[in-house]
């Protein structure tokens, strides 16, 4: 039978869009959560996830959701001056610089040394929140899906070669007990066999689909060497609008391919929404209006609401 994740990307992006998450959760509905640790409210969002937790039906898993595009740096500008704005503990990287920075001849290893200090940095503050929510479920009985460190990235930036290397350098340096890194591996076929559906998708989306999965084969592989399932991700194609009545039409086949496979199949969904108040320099002002505040985050939010009347999970 094939094992479904069903994923909240950026609790903690603000206190609104982890609301939205959090109503989700109280239904049940998310079997796995993403955290940001480096936004200025993260601190307060995960107070809010810590006092409803015994509200819960069950802790959903929870990844750090390691941030180099937004947010602060953890470890400060003056320890990580590449990766911050000038004069500004503000993060001044975007997936294009950093994916460039990759194969820069001179930059690249300095680049590299400094990630490894903020993704230290962001995992040791998210690994404390994470293993606190456990401690709050275990006091108040409450069932947790966690069983070791999960990882993925905002923006699917771990894949970038850089900073790939610097990750898993981090993870063996520190001998983590890793149960699951994100793999944006996404199949292409499944959306092209419906042709109806063509003109619903942005063509970006398909650049994204495929730049991701050529960078997919050392996740693969990485899994593999450290006996983790492989899996499938389903939300690059339809990113920004992960709605339900799509999922219905594509599910059967997606499914069919990751249980051929033996692939866990992650729905990647984003089903909190920021408030206009909310907007401040920590975000960038394209995703700002692209993403964070349009209208779709709230059809991703009735597709996760939804997703129960598709899937038997008996």
């Amino acid at each position: 039978m094939i094992e479904l994740d069903i994923h909240a990307d950026d609790y903690a992006l603000t206190v609104h869009t982890s609301r939205d998450i959090l109503e989700c959760m109280k239904k049940g509905k998310l079997d796995s959560i993403s955290v940001l640790t480096n936004m200025s409210c993260s601190g307060k969002c995960m107070e809010l996830l810590a006092e409803t937790i015994p509200e819960l039906p069950f802790l959903p898993a929870m990844s750090i959701h390691l941030d180099f595009v937004e947010g602060r740096c953890l470890a400060g500008s003056g320890e990580t001056p590449l990766l911050a704005k000038e004069g500004s503990d503000y993060i001044g990287l975007s997936w294009g610089k950093l994916f460039l920075l990759s194969f820069h001849p001179v930059r690249r290893n300095a680049v590299k040394a400094q990630l490894k200090k903020e993704i230290r940095t962001q995992i040791t503050a998210g690994q404390k929140e994470i293993l606190r929510c456990i401690k709050i479920a275990e006091e108040h009985q409450i069932p947790c899906r966690q069983k070791g460190l999960r990882i993925d990235a905002h923006q699917h930036a771990h894949m970038i070669p850089v900073v790939w290397e610097a990750l898993t350098e981090v993870l063996e340096e520190e001998r983590y007990a890793v149960e699951y890194i994100r793999n944006s591996k996404e199949v292409l076929g499944v959306f092209l066999s419906d042709i109806s559906l063509w003109k619903t998708y942005r063509p970006i989306n398909f650049v994204k689909n495929r730049l991701l999965y050529l960078l997919s084969f050392k996740v693969d592989r990485y899994a593999k060497s450290h006996a983790m399932r492989q899996m499938y991700l389903w939300g690059l194609v339809m990113s920004g609008r992960m709605d339900y009545d799509r999922i219905v039409r594509l599910y059967p086949a997606m499914a069919a391919k990751a249980e051929k496979e033996q692939r866990v199949l992650e729905f990647c969904i984003h089903p909190g929404s920021m408030l206009a108040e909310e907007v401040t320099k920590e975000v960038d002002e394209q995703a700002v209006s692209s993403f964070y505040r349009n209208p779709d985050r709230m059809v991703e939010k009735d597709a996760v609401m939804r997703l129960s009347e598709l899937i038997d999970r008996k």
